[in-house]
C-alpha cells in the first residue's frame, strides 16, 4: 500500500520573552535582542501537522483528518491560544519558550496521542519568514 502524508494546518497566538533566568538583564539582551523585552511580544503561529503512513484499505485514510483537527485543538491550540508561554504553560516554566522548544513541545503532546505506526512531523511557523520542522529524535 502507498505510503502518503495528510496535513492538518492550525493556528494559535502567544506571548513570551526569550531570556535565561541565570543571566543578567544585559546578556539577555545581547543574546536574545528585543525578543527578551521584560514586557513580553506576541506572535501568530501557524502550526501544520503532518502524518505519513499507509492508506487504510477499509477508510481510504491515512488517518482521519477531523480526528487530527479535534486533537491539535484539544492538545495545542486550546492550552496555547491568547496565553503566555513563560507564566501560563506548563511546559515553559524552566525552558525557554523559542520556536525550537515550542515545536518540540507541540510534537511530544501529539506523540502521545498518535498511533505509533505514523510518522510525525510537526512544522511552526513563528512568523512567515522564521519556522521550525520537528519530527523527533
Amino acid at each position: 500500500m502507498p505510503r502518503v502524508t495528510v496535513h492538518r494546518r492550525a493556528y494559535f497566538n502567544a506571548a513570551h520573552r526569550l531570556y535565561r533566568k541565570d543571566w543578567s538583564d544585559e546578556k539577555n539582551i545581547e543574546v536574545f535582542g528585543k525578543c527578551s523585552n521584560p514586557n513580553y511580544h506576541g506572535h501568530n503561529y501557524e502550526l501544520i501537522v503532518s502524518l505519513t503512513g499507509e492508506i487504510d484499505v477499509e477508510t481510504g485514510f491515512v488517518y482521519d483528518l477531523g480526528k487530527l483537527r479535534n486533537l491539535i485543538k484539544k492538545e495545542i491550540e486550546t492550552p496555547f491560544d491568547h496565553k503566555n508561554f513563560n507564566i501560563e504553560v506548563e511546559e515553559f516554566k524552566n525552558t525557554n519558550p523559542t520556536a525550537e522548544n515550542i515545536a518540540v513541545v507541540i510534537y511530544n503532546k501529539l506523540r502521545e496521542k498518535i498511533p505509533n505506526h505514523l510518522d510525525l512531523a510537526v512544522k511552526l511557523y513563528e512568523t512567515p519568514r522564521n519556522f521550525v520542522t520537528y519530527a523527533g529524535k
